[in-house]
């Protein structure tokens, strides 16, 4: 008799849709894990909003992403969401949880396991929830970097990327490149002043996520000539308006938890040069797939060295350490590990 296939609550945040349309990094990878989930026969409910589109089956209590939906009052729909995945625990071998902490609350109310991503600490004030539950949860990391020495994992799981969106491109235009949320901590100002400094065409993509800081530090600049900003790409332009930089710009001055856009950029054979604060070490080759640097001055000189790197092994360092498929797999021994562990605890 065949054993039934594992079956998986997949919980995902509601800011935005899965797959996102334009922004929405969390949502991106549960989308990925989801598609990729269900390819190797695994059942699996997406708890999402209810516009998300999947091959699994989808519960969408929230009819739309309350980022693009101010009528909706987030905690209301949040509380409704979660509630929903822990109120059908029963249904499921385990539930895996992307929306960071408040589902841990639940957790304790049913006996079916609950796997958590951390997708970062937005603030050293939400780790007591974490460690609360510690002992009856299963955290995974996104990066070894972003680990609290304050939990245990099960283990790190870096993110993948479906590696057909993106192609290897060898005739950049010159340009550099700021891709990602507009906020003082990405460093959007710090890549103009490197752009001023190397004598390079900027262009900026990202949703503005803090208003002051784009009026102030940003908006100044913008000349449509030596400074560009697009707005927010969706995956329909992501891979055109990668592909054709000469590198990425990463000049973050916080621990970068991951970091998708590196890997998307490498992916098209763009080389990273990037602040070597958190995950950047784990994604990053150093003189290989771009430049790990510690201020602006060496992130300006090496803008220089960029013709030193060959872009495609910056696309092989993709294949090989971030694609869909590892991802996928790295999740799927988490699974066993988490059932093998709860059946002996039974």
């Amino acid at each position: 008799m065949n054993k039934d296939p594992l079956h998986v609550a997949m919980l995902a945040p509601i800011s935005w849709r899965v797959p996102p349309r334009h922004y929405g990094p969390w949502e991106r990878v549960v989308s990925l894990l989801t598609e990729g989930l269900v390819t190797r026969g695994v059942a699996v409910t997406l708890f999402a909003t209810a516009d998300s589109i999947t091959k699994a089956a989808l519960a969408g209590p929230c009819p739309r992403p309350y980022s693009e939906d101010d009528t909706l009052d987030p905690k209301v729909w949040e509380c409704l969401h979660i509630s929903e995945v822990f109120d059908r625990a029963g249904e499921f071998d385990l539930i895996h949880n992307h929306f960071d902490f408040l589902p841990l609350s639940y957790s304790g109310l049913v006996d079916t396991p609950v796997v958590t991503t951390i997708h970062g600490f937005s603030s050293p004030r939400i780790v007591p929830v974490f460690e609360k539950y510690n002992a009856s949860s299963y955290y995974v990391s996104i990066s070894d970097a972003d680990r609290s020495p304050k939990l245990d994992y099960v283990a790190t799981v870096h993110h993948g990327i479906p590696l057909d969106e993106f192609t290897l491109r060898k005739d950049p235009d010159g340009s550099l490149l700021f891709f990602g949320r507009i906020h003082p901590e990405k460093g959007v100002a710090e890549a103009i002043e490197v752009a001023r400094r190397s004598g390079r065409r900027l262009i900026i993509a990202g949703i503005v996520q803090d208003e002051a800081y784009f009026d102030r530090e940003v908006a100044p600049h913008i000349d449509g000539d030596r400074v560009s900003y697009i707005g927010s790409v969706g995956p329909d332009q992501r891979a055109e308006v990668l592909g054709r930089a000469d590198a990425l710009l990463h000049l973050i001055s916080f621990d970068e938890p991951f970091g998708l856009s590196m890997v998307e950029a490498m992916a098209c054979g763009v080389p990273v040069i990037a602040i070597g604060r958190g995950s950047v070490p784990e994604v990053v080759v150093d003189g290989k797939t771009g430049f790990i640097v510690s201020d602006l001055d060496e992130a300006t000189a090496a803008v220089q060295r960029l013709d030193e790197l060959d872009r495609s092994a910056a696309r092989k360092h993709v294949e090989d350490h971030f694609s869909t498929e590892r991802m996928t797999d790295g999740y799927l021994r988490v699974y066993q590990e988490v059932l093998r562990r709860t059946s002996h605890e039974r």
